[in-house]
């Protein structure tokens, strides 16, 4: 007899069952609550440990000069009009800070104000008055005088971290007008009313992509959006936008609106510079308009607002039609929204993008000088404070001047026809009188950053070398002066291990008894060498030290005719001490640097010792003057006024592998070198290549003439110009010439007397003659 299970006896094993998955469940639902707890314990401490703390790793910025106006200061109108390009002034009626009106020689403008390592300098409105290459008059907008005003520094580029982000910290009261508001209106419209997250958003963008068969709108809040840049990565999973939502909310429990706001305006993405990210509205109004945020107008807002959707798809430099596009929906979308009318809509939509040509604060603008700045900095500074912490460094880089030597390589290269080939560049300038570092080009490419060969192309400096050897021999007035004769002769030396040296003039001819200071004048090899010799090898070398050469070279004969090789920087520092009257003045090209909140570190002061002379310094000068008006360099007054006095060297080596020049004026000191990097011949000396830079340089640059004391121990005596004998001042040969005191030849005889003529080459001193009464003529004047 089979027995059949009655439903009362199944019904209590159901029951017993589903309390017993019911049991699992609350279990498992208790668990997963405890570690969801735990989870949000951890996210919220995640959430405000960065968000409390150091929220961004800062680069460094660096700044180029203020420029400083005063009356009376050497300033072209052009030349100021450029620096008020590159900093972003608007060219319209001054109504505020970065505006500037120009009419006639006037121009008016309103200053933005900075703060400085010395404190802040107020924004103002001003007036600058301009005539011929001078800043005539300078007042403010009451009319009354004004000694000095100082201009905010233009931002050159960055020390930046690994991962290569930039930013330009702004504060919510810095925002321009519409930024908020059409922030809001774009991205989130109910972000001062939801708590992180919108469920109406999310319902919204489900509706609109269903409707629309894929993902065409999403429903992140700005908050949401924060948290994903700020502390996500950009996987796509419900987990990670799950984890989004939970962190946005706890953010919103902890800060209030406007911390989230502008944590958002300082993070958000907005374009690529090379390998260096645009982040926050601060740095990409900088990067695409060249102005502060805080001026920006309203169709420019739009612009950036609209961006934020896709920085590369909407660049408005690459794809400026879909640019213009995204922006005038932008406009019409806060037109329907209420925050502005349709006439203001109107007229943001006849403005153009206006965004520079390329990103005013590149980080491969000037990149031979800052490389420069770090070199210096890191002296002082770990690498994470620079590319962490941000600090402010200023400079003394001078952006009109930098922009001159840069034409100057160009136009030059233009010229000459040298475009295609290997031959290379580099350039220093600097400021005789401080030592500061003005201008930097380490290639013809002055964006490239790669081989700095302002600081790091080691070359032989041929004969830039020869005016060390001339000073070491003026040091010693009782033997040797301007006038004193010298063999211009051929000689050989046999070195110690057995190489027999024969130096050979350029020319490949032998000059007689010429007078010393034109061996320099015309870079003669065989006088100059065996002027050297005399001296002793050792002696000059010591010169060289002296001037600021910090290299051991041997001392071998051919030493004298520049084989020892110098950077350019270092060639710099040479010639500084020779233009400063023979103070030695480490180069530098910073100033100053602030921390991050505007915390004074540290100065740079000028550094000054004297080394040599001023006698004797003068008297090379002197010589180094005629090189210009007689000798090697001549060629320069084919295109500079004769008044301009100026002074410098020329310098070739072997097959014309290297064309140097370095010359100075009063205010201005620049070193070029030209070459190939595989140290190839190139059909180029030193006159017919570096110096055609120089001169173009200086012509551009507009140079104050050289004007040094004369120093108490330096007296002017009348000689004949044929003998180098004491004439009287009426004589027809007659030349008016320095020496130090003391070394002066004895007064002349009546000009009819017979003058006792030196054995040798007289016919090559004669023909100089005219030379040196038309340059005693223009020296005088």
């Amino acid at each position: 007899m089979t027995r059949t299970r009655s439903p009362q006896s199944r019904s209590p094993r159901r029951f017993g069952a589903l309390r017993s998955w019911l049991g699992w469940t609350v279990k498992l639902s208790l668990v997963g609550l405890v570690v969801l707890a735990g989870f949000a314990v951890y996210l919220d401490a995640v959430v405000q440990e960065k968000f409390s703390g150091k929220r961004w790793t800062l680069p460094a910025k660096v700044y180029a000069r203020p420029l400083e106006l005063f009356s009376g200061l050497k300033l072209s109108k052009q030349d100021f009009l450029t620096e008020l390009d590159a900093l972003g002034y608007r060219r319209e009626a001054v109504a505020g800070p970065g505006s500037a009106a120009v009419s006639g020689n006037t121009v008016e403008l309103h200053t933005r104000g900075f703060r400085f390592y010395e404190g802040d300098e107020p924004a103002r409105a001003i007036r600058v008055r301009f005539s011929g290459d001078y800043v005539a008059g300078l007042s403010g907008a009451d009319g009354g005088d004004l000694a000095v005003v100082r201009m905010e520094p233009l931002l050159i580029g960055g020390l930046y971290p690994a991962h290569n982000e930039d930013r330009i910290l702004v504060q919510r009261n810095e925002l321009p007008p519409y930024l908020v508001e059409t922030l809001v209106a774009v991205e989130d419209r109910e972000f001062f009313s939801h708590f992180g997250v919108s469920p109406k958003s999310i319902a919204r963008a489900l509706w609109v992509n269903a409707a629309a068969g894929g993902v065409v709108q999403g429903g992140s809040t700005l908050t949401q959006q924060l948290v994903k840049n700020f502390y996500l990565s950009n996987e796509r999973s419900l987990v990670r936008k799950a984890t989004e939502a939970m962190m946005a909310v706890l953010l919103e429990l902890h800060y209030d609106k406007d911390e989230i706001l502008e944590a958002y305006l300082n993070e958000v993405f907005l374009g690529q510079d090379g390998n260096r990210a645009v982040h926050g509205f601060g740095l990409a109004s900088q990067y695409f308009f060249g102005q502060p945020l805080a001026e920006l107008q309203l169709h420019q807002v739009a612009l950036l607002v609209g961006m934020v959707k896709g920085p590369t798809y909407y660049n408005p430099r690459r794809n400026p039609e879909r640019a213009l596009t995204r922006r005038n929906l932008v406009l019409d979308l806060l037109a329907e929204q209420g925050v502005i009318d349709a006439e203001q809509v109107a007229a943001a939509k006849q403005k153009p993008l206006g965004v520079t040509s390329r990103g005013s604060l590149a980080n491969s603008s000037h990149p031979a000088f800052l490389d420069l700045v770090k070199r210096q900095l890191r002296e002082d500074y770990q690498e994470a404070d620079l590319t962490e912490e941000g600090l402010r460094i200023f400079t003394s880089f001078d952006p009109i001047l930098q922009n001159k030597a840069e034409a100057a390589v160009h136009d030059t290269f233009k010229r000459i026809g040298k475009g295609g080939d290997p031959v290379e560049a580099s350039m220093v300038v600097s400021n005789p009188e401080t030592g500061e570092v003005l201008a930097l080009l380490g290639s013809r490419q002055p964006r490239f950053a790669g081989f700095n060969r302002a600081l790091d192309a080691v070359r032989p400096i041929g004969s830039l070398i020869k005016p060390a050897i001339y000073l070491t021999a003026l040091e010693q007035p009782s033997q040797y002066t301007l006038t004193s004769w010298l063999a211009d002769v051929p000689f050989s030396v046999k070195g110690q291990d057995g190489q027999v040296w024969r130096p050979e003039n350029y020319d490949h001819q032998a000059h007689g008894d010429i007078y010393l200071y034109q061996g320099l004048v015309n870079s003669y090899n065989l006088s100059t060498a065996k002027l050297g010799l005399e001296l002793g090898v050792p002696s000059v070398l010591k010169t060289l030290a002296r001037l600021g050469v910090d290299r051991e070279w041997p001392a071998y004969p051919s030493m004298l005719l520049g084989a020892g090789a110098l950077t350019p920087m270092e060639v710099s520092s040479m010639y500084l001490t020779i233009a400063s009257g023979g103070f030695n003045t480490p180069l530098r090209g910073i100033r100053s640097v602030l921390a991050a909140d505007g915390e004074p570190l540290k100065r740079y002061p000028f550094q000054i010792q004297q080394r040599f002379d001023p006698g004797a310094i003068y008297l090379l000068q002197n010589a180094m003057q005629r090189v210009m008006r007689e000798g090697t360099a001549r060629s320069v007054y084919n295109q500079l006024p004769r008044s301009l006095n100026l002074a410098g060297k020329t310098g070739t080596t072997n097959d014309s592998r290297d064309s140097w020049f370095a010359g100075f004026s009063q205010d201005l000191l620049a070193v070029v070198w030209l070459g190939r990097d595989d140290n190839g011949k190139t059909p180029l000396t030193g006159a017919t290549g570096a110096l055609r830079v120089w001169t173009d340089f200086m012509v551009k640059a507009n140079p104050l003439p050289l004007d040094m004391p004369v120093p108490d121990n330096i007296i002017q005596a009348w000689v004949d110009a044929r003998s180098g004998q004491g004439s009287e001042q009426g004589c027809p040969s007659a030349v008016q010439m320095p020496y130090i005191r003391g070394s002066e030849p004895p007064p002349g005889g009546a000009c009819g007397l017979p003058q006792q003529a030196p054995v040798g080459n007289v016919q090559d001193v004669i023909e100089n003659v005219q030379d040196v009464m038309d340059w005693v003529r223009d020296w005088s004047n």
